[in-house]
């Protein structure tokens, strides 16, 4: 089972990292500091999984693979630092922040400060003090009772531990004051990640200079579960709040191409209204600019500005008449709403207008632009039922508008 997570965790998270990449040239630079981030936990996976590992360990740099592990791991710590700092110091901070909040900003430019200095040192270390004649297997089990591998791999736990007990901290405070669920969850599961990459080092450190008795295979097993447990912790913990805006994303562009008959209708009766002429419905499910909910904001606007103009195309008898055809529907508001604007758009359509506008459609408490196009999405659902028979039906109970270029069509 452990040998086909060594494959599947960096593949997972490599897909993420190629997934995430344009955040490169994303101007928002907590972007940047994930992708750092989901590309270091990437790197330092590969070096675990067995070819790989054999490929660096037997290259011209005898066990590279150890070396390229830990400064990966420390990359993707370092990225996932400068991400909640970056949130901290973003614009809704406050004049005089907290204290935790001041204190992991401390520690966090301490950390990237000498970041650099940590690097230097353990690539120093690794080439001059680590006796690397052979390629191992287990780098920490291979070198145990080494002072030069013995130092190399303190100075590289300690590190780790203290960055990743800084983010440990950092991530868990953000949970608790983060608005959405999702994010609350998101960075709760990424801070019991870093809480485990804080308690192994510690643990490690230990087992490089007082080699436990575990078999070299038992030390490996451990190793990796541990890495891989850290991996899928923070790319769950990262993914949720990512996968919630995707799914708001997929619902909105559901509602866009649900409002467009309707839209389509009225903006083909007032062309004026529309900042540009309705299109197909597959053009407009593949457009890709504007975005999406500027998209959905302009159509909402343009419906309810159409909306507006049917005033003048409707009597004040037409809502009472609606709403008494509409009773036998579950959700009688919108239904009664489409009826309306059926009807109304009908008599738009011969030319019968009113100059005294009926009296407006009752307001909805809706708080955002997503609220007002669900509630339009319900009354497209009755909207695209309504028959010519129950606007005959309407206008015959209603009346309407007295001018008029031509009738209406006789009954069949």
């Amino acid at each position: 089972m452990l040998t086909y997570l060594l494959w599947a965790v960096p593949i997972v998270m490599t897909a993420t990292t190629l997934w995430r990449l344009p955040a490169l040239w994303h101007v928002d630079p907590l972007q940047r500091a994930l992708w750092v981030c989901c590309a270091g936990f990437a790197a330092a996976l590969w070096c675990r999984v067995p070819p790989v590992k054999f490929a660096l360990d037997h290259s011209p740099v005898t066990d590279l693979s150890a070396l390229l592990k830990y400064v990966a791991s420390l990359v993707a710590i370092l990225g996932g630092l400068k991400y909640i700092t970056g949130a901290y110091e973003g614009p809704a901070r406050t004049p005089t922040p907290p204290r935790h909040v001041t204190v992991s900003l401390w520690v966090s430019r301490i950390a990237h400060g000498f970041a650099l200095a940590w690097l230097v040192l353990l690539v120093v270390l690794f080439f001059a003090a680590v006796d690397r004649t052979e390629p191992s297997t287990d780098f920490a089990a291979d070198h145990a009772g080494q002072w030069g591998a013995a130092l190399f791999l303190t100075i590289a736990y300690i590190y780790l531990g203290a960055a990743s007990a800084t983010a440990c901290f950092q991530w868990g405070r953000a949970s608790r004051r983060a608005e959405h669920r999702s994010l609350r969850i998101g960075l709760a599961l990424m801070s019991a990640a870093m809480l485990i990459y804080a308690v192994y080092p510690a643990l490690r450190i230990i087992t490089v200079w007082a080699p436990p008795r575990a078999s070299d295979y038992t030390m490996r097993t451990i190793a990796d579960s541990v890495t891989l447990s850290v991996a899928f912790l923070w790319a769950v913990g990262a993914a949720i709040p990512t996968t919630v805006v995707l799914s708001e994303r997929c619902s909105a562009w559901w509602t866009l191409q649900k409002l467009h008959p309707l839209w389509t209708d009225l903006i083909h009766q007032f062309p004026h209204l529309a900042f540009r002429p309705a299109g197909s419905r597959i053009g407009e499910a593949i457009r890709l600019w504007p975005p999406l909910d500027m998209r959905l904001d302009r159509r909402t606007q343009e419906i309810a500005d159409a909306v507006e103009q049917l005033r003048h195309h409707a009597t004040p008898d037409l809502l009472p008449c609606a709403r008494y055809l509409a009773e036998s529907h579950v959700n009688p508001e919108p239904a009664a709403e489409a009826y309306w604007i059926k009807s109304a758009l009908a008599s738009a359509g011969f030319g019968r207008r009113s100059p005294a506008p009926a009296r407006m459609l009752p307001k909805k408490p809706l708080t955002s632009t997503h609220a007002e196009a669900h509630w339009l999405a319900a009354v497209v659902d009755v909207y695209a039922r309504v028959t010519p028979e129950i606007v005959r039906v309407l206008h015959e109970r209603a009346g309407q508008p007295n001018s008029g270029d031509s009738p209406l069509p006789p009954s069949p």
